[in-house]
């Protein structure tokens, strides 16, 4: 079979875990069923974090305990904020990928793991060494790397600095470039894959972008222009940072996104029919 020529991230975790109304774990994995079906390369599909920072994602365990695996080829990343997280999420031999966030914010990185950039490094090698040991990878999401509201220094040197040290330190392959609370510009995503992409040509780099459904296709042409392959979305386009004290912007609208990538006759081996079914179903399993 012909391989897609774009790497698409379906991501209920993004989607659940700022709404404050607990979803019922049955639905949860009803929903989730059907989102294995469609046929991402990868879900997000929740998280190994303290349930007092996220509690709509306290109950991820069971979740991955209960969901149907028997007709995907999807894999399940799930996203860790330290090391005891990373530890938990190493037990589930159904998850294949660990997500960490690095923030190169330091206002951010404080806010959502409570320590520092250097801190963060840390975790993060110590995240690198427990994913090795059971076969898993992990995935790095570069969060604030399009701008910040903080007033935090950031550009495309101080990304690819980062970087730099997760691949040739730490072993790192795949690194997501984030727009965390959704400030990002066109020209600066375009900017900053053309400079991380060429230097550090054996990465998978992909985008995490959060936009409103009037201007998220700007900022995924100019990722893509720029190179990008791997692309993060939610259906919908729920969800957003709960950590950034910020209004959730939303995620990049799957359907849409796809629809656009069909359209111009780019592969994205995707179910569409069970596509549309997952968006109807959205609809009971969100809160308006």
């Amino acid at each position: 079979m012909e391989k897609p020529a774009v790497k698409l991230i379906e991501c209920p975790r993004d989607a659940m875990q700022g709404i404050h109304t607990f979803i019922p774990t049955d639905v949860k994995v009803k929903y989730l069923d059907g989102l294995l079906r469609v046929g991402f390369d990868t879900i997000d599909i929740g998280s190994f974090v303290s349930p007092k920072a996220i509690p709509q994602l306290a109950d991820t365990a069971e979740v991955l305990s209960r969901i149907d695996l028997s007709s995907t080829r999807s894999k399940l990343l799930v996203i860790v904020a330290n090391e005891r997280g990373a530890e938990q999420a190493c037990t589930q031999e159904v998850v294949h990928y660990l997500g960490y966030p690095f923030s190169i914010s330091e206002t951010f990185q404080q806010r959502n793991t409570n320590t520092s950039i250097e801190g963060s490094w840390a975790r993060t090698a110590h995240i690198a060494d427990l994913a090795r040991k059971v076969d898993k990878e992990l995935v790095v999401y570069i969060s604030m790397a399009f701008g910040n509201p903080y007033g935090d220094p950031w550009n495309a040197e101080v990304a690819l600095h980062w970087t730099d040290r997760l691949v040739h330190e730490l072993g790192v392959r795949i690194i997501s470039l984030a727009d965390t609370v959704g400030v990002a510009k066109p020209t600066d995503i375009g900017a900053m894959f053309t400079a991380l992409i060429p230097a550090l040509p054996h990465v998978e780099f992909g985008a995490h972008l959060h936009a409103r459904k009037d201007n998220w296709k700007p900022k995924t042409d100019a990722a893509w222009n720029a190179g990008c392959r791997r692309f993060d979305h939610a259906i919908a386009g729920y969800g957003g940072c709960p950590m950034a004290e910020d209004d959730l912007v939303g995620n990049l609208t799957t359907e849409l996104f796809v629809q656009d990538l069909e359209a111009r006759g780019i592969r994205t081996g995707l179910g569409l029919e069970q596509l549309g079914r997952s968006v109807q179903e959205a609809g009971g399993v969100f809160p308006e």
